[in-house]
């Protein structure tokens, strides 16, 4: 504290719990990326599955608050999230560490697929799989949503929060409805949660102080790895100045798209298909509708599509950049606000702010069990997967990563 009643903030911030290892959040985050079938809402409700119930590292408030803050900053929301929370655990690199696990699966899993959907199209399997996978996926997140509002909803006015943010994402489809929700559920936090007369240390008048020696280290390692990037293609593509501009065409366009677009995925799509088809005529329309089919049927974020449409372009390193692109960038941005984030946390003002977000991102989740269970097939099958699966987790409490591939071969085995 210094003279003047002023608190000190500084932007950059390096939380973390020494005893949480990266090998830890490098593991946790493959697996959470390897069964997380079904995009945001899904990949949120395995976090919850298994830092939360499971392995008990972090608090549920913990991804609500990474929600909240990922909802309005640009990028894919859930893979913002996940920077969010490794950020927490163990700083920059942790953030750095989870950002990768998490993202590897997919990657991998699209770059295969990519190489047979070049060798022979569409892999109906896959499409079996996903079937199973998509009724699994919906009892989870509905499970997550029951034990969120048990847990977050203290009252009848974070109920109706609750209710009124679960309605409008279910019957209004708008790419702003998601950030809309959030600053309105925040501001009527404030306005029904702002104990008057109560003033926070951190509520005192404030001065951010900018931590100049630590931001020019981050400005100089980007620049370098820039540079290092385009000397490692300079050398792998030796007097092919035209692959080299391709490469860095394909991560201008997709950075530049992750960094301006907000609401998450299914809003950066219509940008994408606008962008990718209609201006630069990369794909065609059915090439670009069957990348976003794998990132439906992939697990991880559905923006992984990405690395499809660059594998389109220029093989493994056009993949490569173009998953850089579209992910990294926000998270970066997610890291510099998780650290104010984190200094301003204790305030009354905040807390209220936040008393008010959190019913409404349980009523998104409630929400997004609709949303999941649009693209079921409704069968015997599905509704038996989905009642087997929600039964489970209610009552065992028993680890998505065996339950959600054991339905995906339920789907395969059942659906012809």
């Amino acid at each position: 504290m210094m003279s003047g009643h002023k608190n000190l903030i500084p932007v950059f911030s390096n939380p973390g719990n020494q005893n949480i290892s990266l090998f830890y959040l490098f593991v946790t985050f493959l697996k959470v990326g390897s069964i997380a079938w079904g995009g945001f809402m899904a990949l949120i409700a395995v976090i919850q599955k298994q830092l939360v119930e499971k392995d008990k590292v972090i608090k549920e408030e913990m991804i609500l608050d990474g929600i909240s803050l990922a909802s309005v900053l640009p990028g894919p929301l859930a893979f913002n999230v996940v920077t969010y929370v490794g950020y927490q655990l163990r700083g920059i690199t942790g953030a750095l560490v989870s950002m990768t696990g998490v993202l590897l699966p997919s990657f991998l899993m699209v770059l295969l697929l990519s190489v047979g959907y070049a060798e022979y199209g569409e892999l109906p399997v896959f499409n079996r799989f996903f079937m199973g996978i998509v009724p699994a996926i919906t009892a989870v997140v509905l499970s997550v949503a029951v034990t969120m509002v048990q847990k977050q909803v203290k009252d009848y006015k974070q109920m109706i929060i609750c209710v009124l943010a679960a309605s409008a994402l279910i019957f209004f489809h708008a790419f702003y409805i998601t950030l809309l929700i959030i600053l309105v559920s925040g501001f009527f936090g404030y306005l029904l949660y702002k104990v008057p007369g109560k003033v926070a240390e951190t509520d005192e008048r404030m001065e951010l102080t900018v931590n100049y020696r630590k931001i020019v280290i981050i400005c100089f390692s980007a620049l370098i790895v820039l540079l290092g990037t385009g000397l490692i293609f300079y050398f792998l593509f030796p007097g092919n100045s035209e692959r080299i501009k391709l490469l860095q065409s394909i991560f201008l366009t997709f950075s530049g798209l992750s960094v301006t677009l907000f609401g998450g995925g299914y809003v950066m799509i219509p940008a994408m298909q606008q962008v990718i088809v209609d201006s630069l005529h990369w794909l065609s329309n059915k090439e670009f509708t069957d990348a976003i089919a794998m990132g439906q049927i992939t697990p991880g974020p559905i923006l992984i599509s990405a690395t499809f449409i660059g594998f389109k372009m220029a093989g493994f390193w056009g993949a490569l950049v173009a998953t850089i692109g579209i992910f990294f960038p926000p998270g970066l941005i997610i890291i510099v606000f998780s650290g104010l984030l984190n200094r301003i946390r204790n305030s009354s003002t905040v807390n209220s702010i936040f008393k008010g977000m959190r019913p409404a991102i349980t009523g998104m989740i409630i929400s997004a069990t609709f949303s999941i269970g649009k693209g079921a097939v409704y069968a015997w099958p599905s509704l038996a997967i989905f009642l087997i699966i929600f039964g489970v987790l209610l009552k065992f409490k028993l680890n998505v990563v065996y339950l959600i591939p054991l339905a995906g071969i339920a789907g395969i085995i059942f659906f012809k």
